[in-house]
């Protein structure tokens, strides 16, 4: 992880951007996975990554978010400028009008919510996608194999390694998209989203937007939402078994390598990873069959 305290961020901000040379600068915490941000005077946001990772972020908002932003129904960032490597900083860095609104974590029980939700993803995957964006594709669910296995053999003591095991086989076993490529957020989990006058007010970090399949944004059905607006949300969605399927082995991949990598030493994480491993795990069961002593669908 790249450092990036408060004396390299006020002489990067000064030094490329002197308009704002008179703003005061002030550290968010906690500090994400991917940027450290600062809060840049009343109105901005400065975004710096702290490993190669995100490093594309800054440019991709530029270039796309101003074209998605007019039609979507809950505000996005509005990125303003793109910082370049300097003063021994390595990547281009971002600066955005500053959204506000607080944690949407407490909206998981309405369904008001998950309705709100669906019309995001609705209108988003409505939205055309231009032959530029054909390199947003980002990777594909395979390709989070072996972290996954591996990460399912590690918390064989704290989850159901079979029932995990089963559920991401399904995922990698389902058809793949077969309609054209919509656009999706790529990281559309309960820390994304902001709440203001208890409603959803915004969407931000749309730093894994790309156009494909929407599978995983399915994720927030598992991160946030409760069994009936995750009910709800699914009702209002156009998408088929498979992509659900999908979708739960997006929440796995996410949910898993994350409650390994940081639940020993976050309450905070753990709670969050555990809620969305066992609401796919619940959601990909069978339905219980009649009770009548013979199997479902026999008679």
């Amino acid at each position: 992880m790249f450092p990036v305290d408060v004396s390299l961020a006020r002489r990067l901000v000064d030094s490329q951007f002197p308009q704002w040379r008179d703003l005061p600068l002030r550290r968010l915490e906690p500090a994400g996975s991917d940027h450290v941000i600062y809060r840049l005077g009343p109105g901005l946001s400065a975004r710096f990554p702290r490993h190669p990772g995100p490093i594309g972020q800054a440019s991709k908002d530029l270039a796309w978010l101003p074209f998605l932003a007019p039609h979507l129904p809950l505000a996005v960032p509005t990125p303003v400028a793109v910082g370049r490597p300097d003063l021994g900083y390595p990547w281009p860095w971002g600066v955005s009008r500053w959204l506000p609104g607080s944690s949407a974590a407490g909206l998981g029980a309405s369904v008001g919510t998950a309705r709100t939700l669906a019309e995001f993803l609705s209108t988003l995957q409505r939205l055309p996608v231009p032959s530029a964006a054909a390199a947003l594709s980002g990777r594909p669910l395979a390709a989070r194999d072996e972290v996954t296995r591996s990460a399912i053999a590690d918390l064989a003591g704290v989850f159901d390694a079979a029932a995990l095991t089963r559920v991401w086989q399904a995922a990698l076993d389902a058809p793949a998209w077969n309609r054209p490529p919509v656009w999706f957020h790529g990281d559309f989990h309960t820390g994304n989203l902001l709440a203001a006058d208890g409603r959803l007010s915004a969407v931000i970090d749309f730093g894994g937007l790309g156009a494909g399949d929407p599978a995983t944004d399915l994720q927030i059905a598992y991160t946030l939402l409760e069994p009936a607006p995750r009910a709800a949300f699914r009702a209002a969605l156009d998408l088929d078994e498979a992509t659900w399927a999908r979708g739960r082995g997006w929440t796995l991949t996410g949910g898993l390598p994350a409650h390994r990598a940081y639940a020993a030493g976050d309450a905070r994480i753990a709670e969050q990873t555990t809620r969305q491993i066992t609401a796919a795990l619940a959601d990909a069961a069978p339905a219980p069959g009649p009770a009548t002593g013979r199997p479902a669908g026999r008679l």
